[in-house]
């Protein structure tokens, strides 16, 4: 099992841009707005040698009640708990405040080892808040500028005594492969969806933990936060994603951030569960983002939360149907499934929906099936008439998976009506068992097997 580093610290002392300096890439969202960070978040770190799970905390709050402050800190000490090491962060420009204090006193009432980390100290700029941190009791405070990458061999020194030899990398790693998709790799899945239709307590539901923050308050998830985890022998990566509203009612930066790392986890995601709100209609923001995960061609399953809360349930469920098929009839047969993160009711049958639809995703059909599909289906309905010639489709290949992709070589596909690429598009999800995903369709033009024989006659 990977070592655990936790990152802990009051507000705004840079303890994300430490995540995404030991990560090695921007994951967390950072900005100078204090609480930004709200729900921890994990990834696979390294410094130098080491290697390690690195855990993102939100900043530490003297709160014992019931607000959204007092719930994160819950999570924070929960990293703690998990971790085998812990960096605690202060603020090398401002040096040590009160609340620094209060909370070394409380991490030297820990168990798990403490590394001080005196951030922002580009430079000679945190020189004195250094030489001021040994009075918090924690060892040697380390001076890094996690912005810059300055300090990381001293942070290394202080940290691998702490996690041992099993931290320590092979000599020579495998490198990973782009598109690498051997069959131990986990399901990347992704919840989006409006604010406060019931992601992140769906989320903890499915992992059977609270991992996410929940609450009354809309737009509580910021980060898009991955877990993984498994399911009936399968591995996921559940990713759980800041809610998404109109783009034009979007103006704060931070939130503008919080969207854009969405997107990011919609892009890489594999299957995507657009969560609606069952107390709600299918409103105009829900087909958008539908429609955006459809054009991104993940695979989408839509899950209606809130289930609990439905009185009228089978008059609500047509209503939700009969929207979908109306409005997204480019994609036929998407799996909708009725949950509620409360109770529980209709986990199984969300994941039964999640595994079928990744499949689907990832079919491939032989050449030789579709070449004899083709011929049926144009014996059938045969292409149209184009300047008293009818258009002859010539062969049909399957080039890639994940959306499933095909193409269709022809004598002019400039000139074949996009319903009649519908009819194509529609035989190819019924008869060869490819529901709910998108399907593209990619014309190419058909050589003629002439053209070199006339012209080496000339």
């Amino acid at each position: 099992m990977s070592a655990r580093v936790a990152i802990v610290g009051r507000p705004n002392v840079g303890k994300s841009t430490l995540f995404n300096r030991l990560a090695g890439r921007r994951l967390a969202i950072v900005d100078d707005l204090p609480g930004v960070t709200r729900d921890r978040r994990e990834t696979d770190g390294k410094l130098g040698p080491l290697r390690f799970t690195v855990i993102d905390t939100a900043g530490l709050e003297d709160l014992r009640d019931e607000s959204l402050e007092s719930r994160m800190r819950v999570q924070t000490e929960q990293a703690v708990d998990d971790a085998d090491a812990v960096l605690m962060v202060i603020d090398g420009r401002v040096g040590v405040t009160p609340m620094d204090r209060h909370f070394a006193d409380w991490l030297r009432r820990q168990t798990r080892p403490v590394v001080l980390v005196v951030n922002k100290c580009e430079g000679r700029a945190g020189a004195s808040a250094a030489g001021e941190a040994y009075a918090l009791g924690l060892g040697d405070p380390v001076a890094v500028s996690a912005e810059h990458g300055e300090g990381m061999l001293e942070l290394y020194e202080a940290l691998a005594p702490l996690l041992g030899e099993g931290a320590l990398a092979p000599d020579e790693e495998e490198p990973a492969l782009e598109g690498d998709d051997r069959p131990d790799q986990p399901i990347s899945m992704a919840f989006i969806g409006r604010p406060n239709v019931g992601k992140s307590t769906l989320a903890n539901r499915l992992i059977g933990s609270d991992r996410m923050l929940t609450g009354p308050e809309a737009g509580i998830t910021r980060d898009a936060i991955s877990v993984d985890w498994e399911y009936r022998g399968r591995r996921l990566k559940l990713v759980d994603t800041a809610g998404l509203r109109r783009r034009a009612n979007v103006f704060e930066k931070l939130e503008k951030l919080a969207t854009d790392d969405t997107d990011r986890a919609m892009r890489f995601a594999q299957v995507v569960v657009l969560v609606l709100d069952a107390t709600q209609l299918f409103e105009k923001q829900d087909l958008t983002i539908a429609r955006r995960v459809i054009d991104e061609g993940r695979a989408l399953v839509i899950a209606i939360s809130k289930w609990d809360l439905v009185e009228d349930r089978q008059a609500a469920l047509q209503g939700f149907r009969d929207r979908l098929e109306t409005s997204l009839q480019q994609v036929k047969g998407i799996l909708m499934v009725p949950v509620s993160g409360e109770t529980g009711d209709g986990v199984p049958r969300l994941m039964d929906a999640v595994f079928r639809t990744f499949e689907a995703w990832n079919r491939r059909v032989p050449t030789h099936s579709l070449n004899r599909w083709l011929k049926a289906m144009s014996e059938r309905h045969p292409p149209p008439m184009v300047q008293g010639r009818r258009l002859r489709l010539r062969y049909l290949t399957q080039t890639k998976v994940r959306p499933p992709t095909f193409q269709l070589f022809l004598s002019r596909p400039d000139s074949l009506p996009d319903d009649y690429s519908r009819y194509i598009v529609n035989g190819l999800r019924e008869d060869f068992a490819i529901p709910s995903v998108p399907i593209r369709l990619i014309l190419r033009k058909a050589d003629n097997p002439f053209a070199d024989k006339g012209k080496k006659d000339d």
